[in-house]
């Protein structure tokens, strides 16, 4: 795609991301008819869905379940890190949606009646449903090395969940000595945002270079390469004096971490086939599943996501329950939150449709992803994505989107920057209004 055709996607996408496809505008015309809709996580997912069925036809009763007051963004959460943002600057209350008519209640699923159509909540509440959507997020998967447990997220945090965890990381990047070692151990794909580790890892480094530029972030890996890889590479060269020894950042790729033995938070090491890294602060990223609500509900796969229609997000387990975001098996959509509020669109336009008693379209979906690698230097990857019928697959669509150049000027990059940000606020009002 040309520069001047990419920077048009990004404008559109960044400055209105109410886009999901041609098909999104369908049920604003449509004959009203109700029904009830319950909706589990009050994410991107979840409320993109509660808020655009909502807008679609106001006689639609949605309930939107979700255990929080207030959502943290995982997307920009790497900023609160390196202390570019504060952890309110990434947190979003639920009033824009109340405003609309959406009844959201402050309790946690607890289970889901496939059969009888009902959600029960530890609160004791249960909640009939005529369509249920469940956007569970992730839960993790632990490894079955030495040392790790549940317990130690309390001294090794993962921050994969925004909020309390990304507050205790940044809290132990501020008390570590300068000439210290922040370790990441990286997770298996697949995972919730695959460009997110290496942002966190740029983001520390940039914290570092002007806190305690005698200190080094090491990556140890599961992964052999992993997403806009030459992109990163290139910003911790110019940046960090990445390949060189003075480098602050050292990725070390699966071949050269073998199997990771043990983490153990009593010594605070990593151990390795091939080396022992000794850290100050560790940042352990598990492998994920989709979240625990959608495995008890029995709507998970053999590998622990949800297996859904590509079309309407209908689980292929369970009728009636359109599974979506991270939890779902959406083909070569990557996991972010783009991706959860694009396929809310649509899982929104499917559901309307269903109660209508109309046929769903053929959907069409966008992804945009941007990475912030130090001050005024990002860059972004951007996707048109179609159902593919005889594929039954979510495609992308050829000629569509790509990638920031490697080569792109200084100004491009600091655009970028700013483009970033603007999608965020966007995505914010977009979600939850």
């Amino acid at each position: 795609m040309t520069n001047f055709n990419r920077r048009g996607f990004l404008k559109l996408t960044g400055g209105a991301a109410a886009v999901a496809g041609a098909v999104v505008a369908a049920p604003h015309v449509a004959k009203a008819a109700g029904g009830k809709v319950v909706i589990v996580g009050g994410g991107v997912g979840g409320a993109t869905t509660a808020r655009y069925l909502k807008l679609a036809d106001p006689a639609i009763d949605v309930t939107l379940i979700e255990p929080n007051a207030t959502y943290h963004t995982c997307f920009m959460s790497n900023e609160v890190l390196s202390g570019e943002r504060t952890l309110d600057q990434i947190a979003v209350t639920y009033d824009g949606l109340k405003a609309i008519g959406i009844n959201v209640v402050k309790d946690t699923v607890s289970g889901i009646d496939a059969a009888g159509k009902k959600v029960s909540t530890a609160g004791g509440q249960t909640f009939a449903y005529d369509r249920c959507v469940v956007a569970p997020g992730i839960s993790f998967k632990l490894d079955g090395f030495g040392g790790v447990s549940d317990a130690m997220f309390d001294k090794i945090p993962h921050a994969w969940k925004a909020g309390p965890q990304t507050a205790l990381l940044r809290k132990q990047l501020e008390a570590m000595p300068d000439g210290g070692t922040f370790c990441l151990v990286a997770p298996p794909n697949p995972f919730r945002c695959p460009p997110g580790p290496y942002e966190r890892a740029s983001q520390i480094a940039m914290y570092f270079q002007h806190n305690k530029p005698k200190s080094k972030v090491v990556i140890l890996d599961r992964k052999d390469k992993f997403s806009k890889q030459g992109l990163f590479m290139g910003a911790w060269k110019e940046l960090y004096g990445y390949g060189t020894d003075n480098s602050i950042i050292r990725w070390v790729n699966a071949a050269e971490v073998g199997t990771i033995e043990s983490i153990d938070p009593s010594t605070m090491t990593v151990k390795t086939d091939f080396e022992t890294v000794k850290a100050d602060v560790i940042n352990y990223i598990p492998p994920q599943v989709a979240g625990e609500i959608a495995i008890s509900a029995g709507l998970t796969n053999d590998k622990g996501w949800c297996d859904v229609d590509k079309v309407t997000f209908e689980s292929k387990v369970h009728p009636g329950i359109h599974v979506l975001g991270d939890a779902s098996v959406a083909t070569s959509m990557l996991k972010s939150g783009y991706s959860a509020n694009s396929q809310g669109k649509v899982c929104a336009v499917a559901i309307n449709a269903a109660l209508k008693g109309q046929e769903m379209g053929t959907p069409s979906y966008v992804n945009t992803c941007y990475s912030i690698a130090g001050k005024d230097y990002g860059f972004s990857v951007a996707a048109v994505y179609k159902y593919d019928k005889e594929k039954d697959v979510i495609a992308g669509v050829a000629g569509s989107g790509g990638l920031t150049p490697g080569d792109a000027s200084a100004e491009m990059r600091r655009r970028e920057v700013e483009f970033a940000y603007s999608w965020y606020d966007n995505i914010l009002k977009d979600t939850w209004g």
